[in-house]
């Protein structure tokens, strides 16, 4: 009994363990889509130094400056989004995009009015059938009567 009881103990407290649940975790977000990538970057760094000189026995110092190169590594770490971020980012993008949409066709009512209301109507009115209509309106009731015909009959022989 004893020693089932330590086993117990043994086992649970090795499941248990920080490095058993890192792995695990590390683990299922490489399979998620975790990415490290290792960069580096390369910095200048300014030394300015100074050494005594002996001039005329005087002590003079002189003014060094040395520019050297530092690589600097790191590590970028790119965190995969959860489903329910992917959903939120979505709803918020076709949220963005149905209000841009409205406020578009918003604006572009507000300019056909602004249009409308200031465009001058020019209607072109075509004379010739209203004049046309004048002429067989007016002369042909002449002719049909017989008092133009006479009119003209009697202009001829004058």
């Amino acid at each position: 009994m004893r020693l089932l009881l330590i086993f117990i103990i043994v086992i649970t407290a090795y499941s248990c363990s920080k490095e058993l649940k890192v792995q695990y975790h590390y683990r299922k977000a490489i399979e998620n889509g975790l990415k490290i990538e290792q960069g580096s970057d390369t910095i200048q760094v300014l030394k300015v130094d100074s050494f005594p000189v002996i001039v005329n026995d005087t002590i003079v110092y002189e003014k060094y400056i040395a520019y050297r190169d530092t690589v600097i590594n790191f590590k970028t770490v790119e965190i995969p989004k959860t489903k329910w971020q992917t959903r939120i980012e979505y709803r918020e993008r076709v949220k963005t995009l149905k209000i841009k949409g409205d406020t578009e066709v918003k604006v572009i009512r507000e300019q056909a009015k602004i249009a409308k209301a200031t465009k001058e109507v020019k209607y072109r009115t075509r004379w010739w059938p209203f004049v046309v209509g004048l002429i067989i309106g007016l002369i042909i009731p002449y002719l049909l009567q017989g008092g133009l015909l006479d009119r003209l009959a009697l202009w001829r022989k004058i």
